[in-house]
């Protein structure tokens, strides 16, 4: 019966372990993201909750993050329609 040699059995086996243990790595930080997009969804989710409760009481408005300030958005009264001829 042929052979290969014991230490290219041992590297064979050491690549197949890294190999394995780099899959396994990448199967926790796909969960992981997937994990962290549910955690976004939610939050933007609240995010727009707040908007809109804002928005009852203020109206559509920017808001400075630095002080609180505000400013009304105002609503284009005026748009052109373009007709094509």
């Amino acid at each position: 019966m042929n052979k290969i040699s014991e230490e290219q059995l041992k590297t064979i086996k050491e690549q197949q372990n890294k190999t394995a243990t780099i899959l396994n790595e990448l199967g926790f930080l796909e969960t992981r993201k997937h994990a962290l997009l549910h955690e976004v969804a939610a939050l933007n989710d609240t995010i727009n909750d707040y908007k809109s409760e804002l928005e009852k009481q203020y109206g559509r408005v920017n808001i400075n993050l630095e002080d609180g300030t505000y400013t009304e958005i105002e609503e284009d009264s005026k748009k052109e329609v373009v007709e094509n001829v």
